[in-house]
């Protein structure tokens, strides 16, 4: 019987391949930092972006009059922004001194006006408008508090 005392290396698949990963690491990071190229980068732009950039990020204060819950006038519902803009301007005329609010739910635009505190405030004006604006009507909405003058 041969007995053979001499020690045997055993090196693993597993271990190879980790070497062999852990080698092409290097000689990437080695090549790469060996030929990257050094330099300044010089930017051309226009100071317009600069402004721009200035307006878009500018903070807008929240809304800075005081709001609660109360009524307005719906006057005008079209599709027809002219439509709904003279409105706009023939109720001005009419009533200076009250609030006027174009807003845009797509498709429509929406003419709405006055801030009441109460729903008899707002049917006491509409009927004062009702010869002009037949299909008006009286809405439930944040309003701003309405002027004291």
């Amino acid at each position: 019987m041969i007995v053979d005392n001499r020690k045997t290396t055993f090196v693993s698949n597993r271990s190879v391949q980790t070497m062999k990963y852990a080698f092409s690491i290097y000689i990437m990071l080695h090549f790469s930092l060996a030929w990257s190229q050094k330099g300044d980068v010089v930017i051309h732009k226009d100071d317009r972006i600069d402004a721009l950039i200035k307006q878009k990020g500018a903070v807008v204060p929240p809304a800075t009059s005081p709001q609660m819950t109360g009524y307005r006038i719906q006057l005008v519902f079209d599709s027809n922004k002219k439509t709904v803009e003279d409105a706009k301007s023939n109720f001005i005329q009419n009533n200076p001194k009250v609030d006027v609010y174009v807003m845009y739910n797509a498709p429509h635009f929406v003419l709405k006006v006055g801030d009441f505190r109460t729903k008899q405030d707002a049917e006491r004006f509409r009927e004062a408008l009702i010869r002009d604006y037949p299909a008006s009507f009286v809405i439930k909405e944040t309003i701003n508090l309405p002027r004291i003058d």
